[in-house]
């Protein structure tokens, strides 16, 4: 059994919290830009994007993330292509995040009122002057605090990662529980860094929901 200090457990856990945070960064703006990208393409009601967006969403959202994470590692695998932990990780989080983000965005864009759209209309506005114009800033101010909290979802989310063998925060502790033998001390440690991480962004979320309540007032 390895001796460890309860400073060498705690740095150990940091140093793989790195991982967890560039892994949520990659699968959150990443995801942004596929939500986006199927968000508009609905708006503009492209033939069959209607459908497809919603089979896509209902696909991920329908499914669990752990599930996900396998076909993405091992599924991959069966056409010959061979994918390391972080990019099966890195892929099916991403995924995953777009097709709550297209929800929520278009949930969001929905709440504008349609009187918003029937003027940027008859300015003659096409669909990127009125989404850049008109319905983007509002649907924005609407969209923050839902988007914002998502993020905590999707840093949880990130602990699953473990089981396909990225080491990140869950799979470091472990690791770590495996060769000192303190699962208590670690785990509590590893808790302790999902809450350090997720309650200032969960704290700026509801700030954000509260502002704008007061300034749509």
């Amino acid at each position: 059994m390895v001796d460890f200090t309860l400073w060498d457990i705690f740095r150990n856990l940091l140093l793989a919290a790195r991982w967890t945070v560039v892994l949520s960064l990659i699968a959150f703006v990443g995801g942004g830009l596929v939500a986006l990208a199927l968000l508009v393409a609905r708006l503009a009601k492209l033939r069959g994007a209607q459908p497809a967006v919603a089979t896509y969403v209902q696909l991920f959202q329908g499914t669990p993330l752990l599930m996900q994470l396998f076909l993405a590692y091992f599924g991959l695998a069966l056409f010959g292509i061979n994918v390391s932990p972080w990019v099966a990780a890195a892929l099916a989080l991403t995924l995953y995040t777009s097709a709550f983000l297209t929800e929520i965005w278009r949930g969001c864009v929905d709440a504008v009122p349609k009187g918003q759209w029937e003027a940027a209309q008859a300015l003659a506005m096409d669909l990127r002057e009125q989404l850049r114009h008109v319905i983007g800033p509002q649907a924005l101010r609407i969209a923050l605090p839902p988007t914002v909290g998502f993020l905590v979802q999707v840093i949880k989310g990130t602990a699953l990662a473990s089981v396909i063998g990225f080491v990140e925060l869950t799979k470091a502790g472990s690791m770590i529980t495996n060769a000192s033998f303190r699962p208590f001390t670690v785990y509590a440690c590893v808790a302790l860094m999902y809450f350090l991480l997720c309650w200032p962004i969960s704290a700026w979320s509801r700030s954000l929901e509260r502002t704008l309540h007061v300034a749509r007032r």
